[in-house]
């Protein structure tokens, strides 16, 4: 391949098995289901949680800066397009 690409998602992968496998409770960013989190509802988005051995236990919600924020908001209606979209496609 010629690059390093290949290395990059295998480690996360490790890492995510890893941390349920050993009850790591290891802080992670993960795409998850939002039920209000964030302020947020019905989307699955990136976001830090606790993986342990039941998966992800917790989703953790960090505060924010106003540019935190407002890129947050951003990805969230790009994440809602795309997923309009798909819907679109599948009628």
């Amino acid at each position: 391949m010629g690059t390093s690409a290949w290395y990059a998602p295998g480690a996360a992968a490790a890492a995510l098995v890893e941390a349920i496998a050993l009850d790591a409770k290891k802080l992670i960013p993960c795409c998850v289901y939002l039920d209000g989190e964030y302020g947020e509802k019905d989307l699955c988005i990136g976001v830090p949680v606790i993986l342990g051995k039941d998966g992800m236990e917790k989703i953790v919600e960090i505060q924010f800066s106003e540019e935190e924020k407002a890129k947050f908001a951003e990805s969230v209606a790009a994440a809602r397009n795309t997923n309009s979209k798909l819907g679109d496609a599948l009628k």
